[in-house]
């Protein structure tokens, strides 16, 4: 509590500051939250939204560590984002690590317009470079309205090439602690007013913290924009990526305690993650093509096409599993505008439909070495929603929103082998009408309320109905409830500060747990009630100092309180109804400062408190609270007979050199719960752009 007064006192004291300032923002500052945002269809202005929206710019992305995505959106309130290991992603947007020992779950991801999440409910977010994203827009609480399945949210990308004008070549070099090296070309080009483009390869290698942590990454991306006439617009994404990092696995508090860096050693029968070199390697073809056309003033058409291939190999302590998977999907929707009339409206109508293959096959894992076979099915999945949204402008102040989906998901499988084991057969959800009504007024310029009631509802991913004890769970619900929120939203009279208050609650039927059995293998089951409450604060300032030595200043704030409790819940003779849920830590809070000082010279200090974190259901292990500080100093120049810009740059991670563990492992089978992060580490590099 302490440290959420501490902040509330700085906010209150530079908003007075704030007030009084009346010059416009520098040029090189890191950008406040744009003053309007595509939230669903059309662009609104940031106190017409009646939701709680996010935007991270490419300069707020590359304002921290340059290689990995996990500092810039753990600066946002509601989001937590975790690496168990380089390279191995967590996320959950107002949600529950808990049924994610890997992977992100409740949650839609778009590139643009086009679906990122496949079919099986996964979504490869560690494929990605973050040097080639324009910016990140978040979309807090459940969508399933339009979005398909989610209970958590939407987070929708824009790639580099799209939407913007730049022209320019730009190469960065770095390198760092435990073999850190990355470089990234980039490629901006602005061919006329009706074509523009962009290419981005990039290389990022790591030798780790821990002991068989290695991670390296090589991936090509490329999107495309081209205005084909006043009406029609076309847009091509694609990338190849090319991914491998070793997974050192979970420590036993002894052993994180005497040794954090070391992989998991060597456990009853089973061998040492280093002696089945245990690792995860991903090859992804990714393409998408949007076409977008103004059929008349008011009535416009989207349709996207998208599709994916994946190469999946994963050696594990237990075995050694392959996955082939194929994605294929469609999004359209026509969307009408009249502003004409008395009582202005808009009107979207439109269906997504995603369809995956998937084989996988697992066998004994000979220390790094195929060996026997254990198990091989076959999967298809199948999602579908149809989705409409009315807005109207009752006044000019108040909008209301109303929207409707219908999702129908399903799974086809067949298992091969054991033989006899062979059977198949479809899982099929129940067909969930999604439901949300949402309205935004304006107080007046400044500040503006809004509320919402929306349905969230989340399937089973492929990787839980087929887990890692290689049995398909045809038992497995999918995860439901009602989310009813209230915001308000302040600015300033110039626009430069802005605080963004949320308060929800979300009411979750069949909530989704892991579980593990007496080897030690995950599996799924349904928990029943999850009562998940929460608050968020955000906060974001900038203001002018023009002093000798400093030009400006930004400070941005984001403060979480969640509440989420089991509600009756019980496990063979275990009874853990009304403990926290497991992996949610109560109280999480970021600062982010930004110097923008004299010479060119730019210093962004981060700070990241996350309070202790639940390990079980029982609420019996707790990962310490802990508190982290980034900074990172650039300096930038040109040669100006070259038209040549540089940017000179030296960051430092943990700098207070806290142990802690971060993306621990949930309800861990012999108490290994716990994934060291690195110790205090730093890094350096140049940017050279022409």
């Amino acid at each position: 509590m302490k440290y959420t007064f501490s902040i509330l006192a700085v906010i209150l004291s530079s908003t007075k500051i704030l007030i009084a300032q009346t010059d416009s923002l520098p040029s090189n500052s890191i950008v406040l939250q744009p003053v309007e945002i595509k939230q669903y269809f059309n662009k609104q202005s940031i106190l017409e939204l009646t939701n709680s929206a996010h935007t991270l710019s490419s300069s707020t992305i590359n304002s921290q560590s340059p290689t990995s995505l996990t500092s810039a959106l753990n600066t946002v309130a509601g989001i937590r984002m975790e690496e168990r290991s380089p390279g191995s992603y967590r996320l959950s947007m107002r949600g529950s690590l808990i049924r994610s020992p890997f992977g992100i779950r409740n949650t839609k991801v778009y590139i643009d317009e086009i679906p990122f999440t496949d079919a099986g409910g996964n979504t490869y977010l560690n494929l990605l470079d973050p040097q080639s994203l324009e910016s990140i827009q978040i979309l807090k609480g459940p969508d399933g309205s339009l979005f398909g399945a989610n209970s958590g949210g939407v987070i929708r990308i824009s790639p580099q090439g799209f939407d913007s004008a730049n022209d320019e070549i730009s190469l960065q070099v770095l390198g760092g602690s435990f073999g850190l090296f990355q470089q990234n070309l980039g490629i901006n080009k602005k061919v006329n007013d009706r074509y523009q483009f962009a290419f981005n390869q990039s290389y990022l290698n790591s030798d780790g913290y821990r002991e068989n942590a290695a991670f390296e990454r090589k991936s090509f991306q490329t999107a495309h924009q081209f205005n084909y006439n006043p009406k029609g617009q076309l847009k091509l994404f694609a990338f190849y990526t090319d991914l491998g990092y070793q997974t050192p696995g979970g420590l036993t508090l002894a052993q994180y305690e005497e040794n954090p860096k070391s992989a998991r050693p060597a456990a009853g029968p089973n061998p040492s993650a280093v002696e089945q070199k245990a690792a995860i390697y991903n090859k992804t073809f990714f393409s998408g093509l949007g076409h977008d056309y103004q059929i008349s003033s008011k009535l416009s058409h989207y349709i996207g096409v998208f599709g994916s291939y994946t190469d999946f190999e994963n050696p594990f302590i237990t075995n050694y599993e392959f996955r082939t998977e194929k994605n294929l999907g469609l999004r359209t929707f026509l969307s009408y505008q009249n502003n004409d009339l008395s009582l202005p409206f808009q009107f979207q109508f439109g269906m997504e439909g995603i369809k995956g293959w998937n084989k996988i096959n697992n066998y004994d894992n000979n220390k790094g070495v195929m060996g026997n076979p254990q198990a091989n099915d076959l999967l298809a999945n199948q999602q579908m929603n149809l989705f409409s949204r009315t807005q109207l402008d009752i006044t000019k102040n108040w909008v209301l929103e109303g929207s409707l989906g219908l999702n129908k998901n399903s799974i086809r499988y067949e298992t091969l082998y054991p033989l006899e084991s062979q059977s198949e057969g479809n899982i099929k959800f129940d067909n969930v009408w999604m439901p949300r009504l949402a309205t935004s007024y304006q107080i007046n310029n400044l500040m503006a309320l809004r509320a919402s009631i929306s349905k969230g509802y989340s399937t089973p991913t492929l990787a839980e109905v087929r887990s890692s004890d290689n049995t398909i769970n045809t038992d497995l619900l999918a995860e439901d409830g009602i989310n009813y929120e209230i915001g308000y939203k302040l600015q300033g009279r110039n626009k430069n500060w802005l605080v963004d208050l949320a308060v929800y609650q979300f009411e979750m039927e069949n909530g989704i747990v892991r579980r593990l059995n007496e080897s030690g293998v995950e599996y799924y089951s349904n928990a029943g009630e999850m009562n998940q409450k929460g608050v968020e604060l955000s906060y974001w300032s900038s203001w002018n100092i023009n002093t000798k030595f400093l030009n400006s200043i930004q400070f941005n704030a984001a403060i979480t309180y969640n509440h989420y409790r089991f509600g009756q819940y019980s496990n063979a003779n275990n009874d853990f109804s009304n403990n926290k849920i497991t992996s949610v830590p109560d109280w999480t809070m970021s600062n982010s400062l930004y110097l923008i000082l004299a010479k060119q010279f730019q210093l962004n200090i981060t700070h990241n408190h996350t309070s202790s974190i639940p390990l079980d259901d029982a609420n019996t292990v707790f990962a310490p609270k802990y508190d982290l500080i980034q900074a990172r100093l650039n300096w930038s120049n040109s040669i100006e007979k070259l038209r040549t810009k540089y940017t000179l740059f030296v960051g430092i991670d943990n700098l207070l050199n806290q142990k802690y563990s971060l993306g621990n492992d949930i309800n861990a089978f012999g108490g290994r719960f716990f994934n060291a992060a690195s110790l205090r580490n730093a890094y350096a590099g140049a940017i050279i752009s022409l």
